[in-house]
């Protein structure tokens, strides 16, 4: 199966056998819509919390309701995009005033505390031409950052990531980034161990689970917040299946320091263990399965390879540490007996492990993920019905079948283009000499892990390894980040602030004043998908919906549509990239046409099977309605990796054996201290096992219940969770009274990296020692730096899980909480910055 976060830009389509497709409500088509808002009525549209119906009135959006009924639980995200459409909104372009005085020396040191000037958009377009080419003439491509990432707008035509990279790409190349901060350490070692990154690919079926597993494993997630979000739009079954699960008699664990919404909701088992301490529960299980002579070593002999010399570490044999039962409740904080009795209960019975990626996101992330699938293969439950492991049940929809129809394709990153003294020469494809391949060598820019990003910024020309090979840190003097807000992303904020203020030039595309619009020299307004044209589907594994994205309202002040930005931005630039970057002046509406009608051909090739093809496009876009593809039987019950299991050989996995590797003969090549060539215990730097008086308590930072990361952070959503206007710590009843903290109370959290501050949520639902601040407010620094709204990665370590992924380890990290007893001082994350009218 295909990267689900690369899948739609290929415009192939999954599905063992074609599905008739109809459209909702099957009304008769109305008289084509031409491009534009409408005055009054309702428009559909699609985010990354559902489908939408938008009520307009007077120009306005005034209401916004889910465009179906799935489930019986409500999403309170498809309530607030009149808020989105208005509140905080970068209206203007705008100039930091040191910059603008002299782009050469701009005082970088400034950035974030100057105040901006308005400026005229081919003002903003044109200086941003200039610095952009003055950048490449003196330094290069490895001088140019382009910043952008996943969760950008849904919509395929309005892809601000594709349009960055298309644009740079066009004016001779860029430093991109490697991997995500989701599954950073995942991606990188499941490709070792099972052939394919897993974590974005789709899972057994849930009708299989339905019907055959007997328990369900919920490990390091949680279902019922994060399958509010999908990485297109939601298509809202994977919860409906989790309604489905609750009433089944599926036994259900959850193995999570929290006592999480999906465990009281599915009434589940609670198993918790000390945080970034998963790997040494699975030796202990493992251990005991050999011990109680509960392994399948028929299914090790036959799909995998090592487990002999994993083995001899469990055992000890390696580095004199038994792994055992007594070892694994002495790291994990569980009993013996649990651990024994759960690894029992998952071999006797078909179990399929649900994992989260919380665990990865961890110091040694590498080793959750692979130790599970290591466990599992001793269970020798992989590839049946019922049993083995998932990756992504919590995640976009995972699991909910694959539906065979018309898929819709979006904007390409482009061509390379050549240059030559400023001069633009044509495009790399076009040209085959040796000159042109010395020219790619030297200017087409590298790329570099996406959370090392401050690191590099920070130290230029220092080398890293990077799996399996050397990378070094370019001197990055450019930055231009569209569709992402790394100011809140990334880890370490403070380190990140030092290193944002190193480059000469920062521009940024943005909707709203976010902390990183603040820290921009250029900004440049960006429309919100209410205010521009486009389409997208929902499910990213099912393939359910083909949604039309009409525009509900007239852009807010002077944004424009990234495209449109980069059009314009390229005529300025070099009129010679206009006609390649547009393909020849397609405006935005022209390319929504031809996605869709290369999905209608797709459907045509299917033949007969399908009852009703989709109709033309302009029938589709006056109906105003998604079209939707139904699932068959095959589908339901597909199962991951039932064909290796079938034939070894025939269906061979990705990997270097072809087999499941246990142990991995390339890793071990490496030879990295912090990665060794079979799943291993690592000590984390930060956990309760190390934790002093100073730092007593592990801070977890899971994917907040009400925003998508910082999406919807400054709606008013905001009033329905926060505490005293600061995100919400969850700390647990006798750590708060041991501090005298109530619930309700402010709360002051800190350590060597900085502090926040955040409302107590006091409870018995997480473990003692261990308290949760959801990732994802906005920074909103005082002028000592204290951040007065609770954004957690003020507290989280910048380092990398290891040499193999240099992964973000966002879940590793030790914090000291005090009551907090000064005046509360007033939020400003959500306010414009000063405007100078000089």
């Amino acid at each position: 199966m295909l990267d689900r976060r690369k899948f739609l830009k290929l415009g192939g389509c999954l599905g063992v056998l074609p599905f008739a497709p109809s459209l909702v409500l099957g009304q008769k088509p109305q008289t084509f819509i031409k491009s534009g808002p409408v005055r009054n009525g309702k428009v559909v549209s699609a985010a990354h919390w559902g489908m939408l119906e938008l009520t307009i009135k007077e120009g306005r959006i005034i209401k916004s309701e889910p465009l179906e009924k799935v489930t019986q639980m409500d999403n309170p995200l498809q309530h607030y995009t009149p808020d989105l459409a208005y509140h905080s909104r970068v209206k203007y372009p705008y100039v930091r005033k040191s910059y603008l005085e002299n782009p050469d020396h701009p005082k970088p040191e400034l950035r974030g505390k100057d105040p901006f000037v308005r400026v005229r958009y081919e003002e903003a377009l044109k200086l941003i031409a200039r610095e952009l080419k003055k950048t490449r003439e003196i330094k290069g491509a490895n001088a140019i950052y382009g910043g952008s990432y996943g969760w950008k707008s849904t919509g395929n035509m309005q892809n601000a990531r594709t349009a960055l990279q298309r644009f740079l790409n066009l004016t001779g190349g860029f430093v991109g980034g490697l991997g995500d901060y989701s599954t950073g350490a995942s991606q990188v070692i499941m490709p070792y161990v099972m052939g394919s990154i897993e974590v974005y690919e789709q899972q057994t079926s849930w009708e299989n689970i339905l019907q055959h597993s007997k328990c369900v494993v919920i490990w390091g997630a949680d279902p019922l917040a994060t399958l509010r979000i999908a990485y297109t739009a939601t298509d809202q079954r994977g919860i409906a299946y989790f309604e489905k699960l609750k009433a089944s008699k599926i036994k259900v664990v959850c193995i999570d320091p929290v006592y999480t919404d999906t465990a009281k909701f599915l009434n589940a088992q609670w198993v918790a263990p000390r945080p970034n301490s998963d790997v040494a529960l699975m030796l202990g299980m493992a251990s005991h399965l050999v011990a109680c002579k509960k392994v399948d070593y028929k299914f090790l002999e036959t799909y995998t390879t090592g487990f002999d010399r994993f083995l001899t570490y469990l055992q000890g044999k390696e580095d004199g540490v038994k792994k055992d039962v007594a070892w694994a409740s002495q790291v994990c904080g569980i009993e013996s007996s649990t651990i024994e009795k759960l690894a029992e209960s998952f071999y006797d019975q078909p179990t399929m492990i649900m994992s989260g990626w919380a665990m990865q996101r961890a110091h040694h992330g590498e080793q959750p993920h692979w130790m599970l699938v290591t466990l599992c293969a001793m269970l020798g439950q992989i590839g049946s019905k019922g049993g083995g492991f998932g990756l992504s049940y919590h995640y976009s929809n995972g699991g909910v079948p694959t539906c065979k129809g018309g898929v819709i394709s979006g904007l390409d990153v482009g061509s390379l283009g050549l240059w030559k003294n400023g001069k633009f020469q044509g495009l790399a494809k076009d040209h085959s000499d040796h000159n042109t391949e010395e020219w790619l060598r030297q200017n087409a820019g590298l790329s570099l892990p996406v959370a090392r990003i401050a690191d590099a910024l920070l130290n230029p020309g220092q080398s890293i390894d990077h799996n399996g090979r050397k990378i070094t840190y370019p001197d990055i003097d450019f930055l231009y980040w569209v569709g992402g807000n790394p100011l809140v992303h990334q880890q370490d904020t403070n380190k990140n602030v030092q290193a944002w203020r190193k480059p000469r030039t920062v521009v940024v595309h943005e909707i709203y004043w976010t902390p990183t619009a603040k820290m921009a020299d250029i900004v440049m307004p960006a429309t919100t998908s209410y205010e521009r044209d486009d389409i997208s589907m929902t499910g990213d594994y099912s393939n359910m919906h083909i949604v039309p994205m009409k525009q509900a309202i007239l852009p807010v002040g002077e944004s424009k549509d990234d495209y449109q930005i980069f059009c314009d931005l390229c005529k300025i630039y070099d009129p010679a990239l206009y006609d390649i970057y547009s393909d020849h002046g397609k405006h935005a509406k022209d390319w929504i046409k031809q996605f869709y009608d290369n999905a209608r051909k797709q459907t045509k090739s299917f033949g007969v099977a399908f009852a009703t093809p989709m109709p033309s496009f302009e029938e589709f876009w006056a109906k105003n309605k998604p079209i939707v593809f139904e699932a068959n039987a095959e589908s339901m019950e597909w199962v991951r990796h039932a064909d290796f299991i079938e034939d070894p050989i025939l269906n061979a996995l990705g990997t270097d054996s072809g087999l499941i590797e246990i142990y991995s003969q390339s890793i071990a090549k490496y030879n990295y201290e912090d990665c060794k060539p079979h799943p291993t215990w690592f000590e984390p730097i930060e956990w309760l096992g190390n934790a002093t008086k100073q730092a007593p308590f592990h801070l977890i930072t899971s994917h907040p219940k009400y925003r998508l990361h910082s999406q919807l952070c400054q709606t008013s959503l905001r009033h329905t969770y926060a505490i005293h206007d600061r995100e919400p710590l969850l700390i647990n009843t006798h750590d708060a009274q041991k501090l005298g903290i109530q619930h309700g109370d402010v709360v002051r959290v800190f350590n060597k990296r900085g502090e926040v501050l955040a409302g107590a949520h006091v409870s018995a639902h997480i473990r003692p020692g261990v308290v949760r601040l959801c990732e994802g407010s906005w920074y909103d620094p005082d002028a000592k730096g204290l951040c007065k709204s609770g954004c957690a990665n003020v507290l989280t370590l910048d380092m990398s899980a290891s040499k193999l992924s240099n992964a973000n380890i966002a879940h590793t990290a030790l914090v000291n909480i005090e009551k907090y007893k000064g005046p509360l001082p007033k939020i400003s994350a959500f306010s414009p910055p000063k405007i100078s009218h000089v």
